[in-house]
């Protein structure tokens, strides 16, 4: 399955300059969050594929804006052609405003979902919009990782961590790709296209989680 994460800015190749060719064999979008809901939108418009998104801590015009034709799945396991994605948007709470957690309240969020990731046997992708703590993630408040995070890669071991917030132009030292116990952890700051298969047989049969389907109309 060949999957386009983004996040972050809206990449000139996809909007400004864009092709429809640009998106032919893609199955899957994925939204890391801190991105216009227009531009979602408009990616959306020429695909058949779903547009999965969680919010960054710019988010705050989504609620009056909603990206159309796509899905949220804040706090929720998204099955799609039997890959499993957990969606955990947000970063670490610096001031006051929406889409900020602090640890506790992040592990709070974690906590709630052990039924469905013991329904579903874990998840592949692990979709975020900060980093994990201690990997690839800043010194400051604003863009310390969540420690969640590290026990969620530790226990469930998923295939890919996709995350955004930590800019590639703000520190060279931040890297696209890296591991982490055999998870590959994408930076997906702009963008980036990785292939993935589901962990586990495919069965078209039984409660699939479904992302909450955003429109303007």
């Amino acid at each position: 399955m060949k999957i386009l994460a983004i996040a972050d800015v809206e990449s000139p190749h996809y909007w400004d300059y864009f092709e429809k060719e640009y998106l032919d064999g893609i199955d899957l979008i994925l939204s890391c969050g801190d991105l216009d809901p227009r531009y979602l939108s408009f990616l959306a418009t020429f695909t058949t594929s779903p547009v999965l998104y969680i919010h960054g801590n710019h988010d705050t015009k989504y609620d009056q804006i909603p990206p159309d034709g796509c899905f949220c799945i804040e706090d929720q396991i998204y099955v799609h052609h039997g890959l499993r994605i957990l969606g955990l948007g947000g970063s670490m709470r610096y001031k006051p405003g929406e889409h900020q957690y602090t640890d506790r309240e992040m592990n709070r969020r974690i906590r709630k979902r052990w039924l469905s990731m013991q329904w579903h046997k874990g998840f592949d992708i692990l979709l975020t919009h900060s980093p994990a703590f201690g990997m690839q993630d800043g010194k400051d408040l604003p863009h310390r990782g969540f420690k969640g995070f590290v026990d969620l890669l530790d226990r469930y071991k998923p295939q890919y961590f996709v995350h955004g917030h930590s800019h590639l132009s703000y520190d060279s030292n931040y890297k696209r790709i890296t591991t982490h116990n055999g998870t590959t952890i994408i930076n997906a700051y702009n963008y980036h296209i990785f292939e993935c298969e589901p962990a586990l047989p495919y069965k078209d049969s039984g409660p699939k989680l479904r992302g909450r389907r955003s429109s303007n109309r």
